[in-house]
């Protein structure tokens, strides 16, 4: 069986991506959750399974497999009939374009709207280019929505990698109060109604450690 190392589900927008892919496609895996930021011992184990020293991991066997889009990009030659990519070759560049645009972008709405189920609702002064990230995101949104909406409420219809990779922002958007429109928000409404989003939500919640360095918000 597939083996996901995984960080907290309250702060660990990078362990939620790979973790949504499999679970919202009924992939059997084994979950290992490693406390992020608490001692050297954790730190050690994760090391244990990923000599990059940070989550996600996936472990296949005598395969692993690193970073969240490369976990991504195996599941989807692993299991072909999961459809993480959309058939038609355009949507599919489409798709890998906006996710490695999501991997490596973003930065500053990142920065300043850390993923943290646990924070009261409230909006923060946002720096323009956090503004112009989470415009951004929602034209990518739409834009999907306009093009591949009829197969589907996801951003190609079916859930897919590309759904993996955005849905950490729903809850950015939520957290912060970060108003959503039009379109955007038929998919805010898709992701938020996932059963596998709203697991990830309530064990999310549930957990108990809190880490410091993420609550300056």
């Amino acid at each position: 069986m597939l083996k996901l190392i995984i960080g907290n589900k309250n702060y660990s927008s990078w362990s939620m991506r790979p973790w949504l892919a499999l679970r919202a496609n009924d992939i059997p895996f084994e979950e290992v959750f490693i406390p992020l930021y608490t001692n050297q011992t954790d730190k050690d184990r994760i090391l244990g399974f990923s000599d990059s020293g940070k989550v996600p991991a996936l472990i296949d066997g005598d395969v692993t497999v690193w970073d969240s889009l490369a976990i991504m990009e195996y599941l989807a030659e692993k299991f072909p009939d999961a459809g993480l990519w959309p058939a038609d070759r355009a949507a599919r560049a489409h798709a890998r374009a906006i996710s490695a645009e999501m991997h490596s972008g973003f930065m500053a709405l990142r920065n300043e709207c850390g993923m943290n189920l646990h924070r009261p609702i409230r909006a923060v002064a946002l720096s323009d280019d956090a503004r112009a990230n989470a415009a951004r995101i929602q034209d990518i949104w739409a834009d999907c929505h306009a093009r591949y909406g009829k197969q589907g409420p996801f951003l190609f219809g079916a859930f897919g990698a590309a759904d993996a990779m955005y849905a950490p922002v729903v809850h950015r958007f939520r957290t912060y109060a970060i108003p959503v429109k039009g379109e955007a928000q038929q998919y805010v409404d898709a992701m938020s109604a996932l059963p596998a989003f709203q697991q990830w939500t309530q064990e999310g919640l549930a957990e108990t450690l809190v880490i410091d360095r993420f609550e300056h918000v």
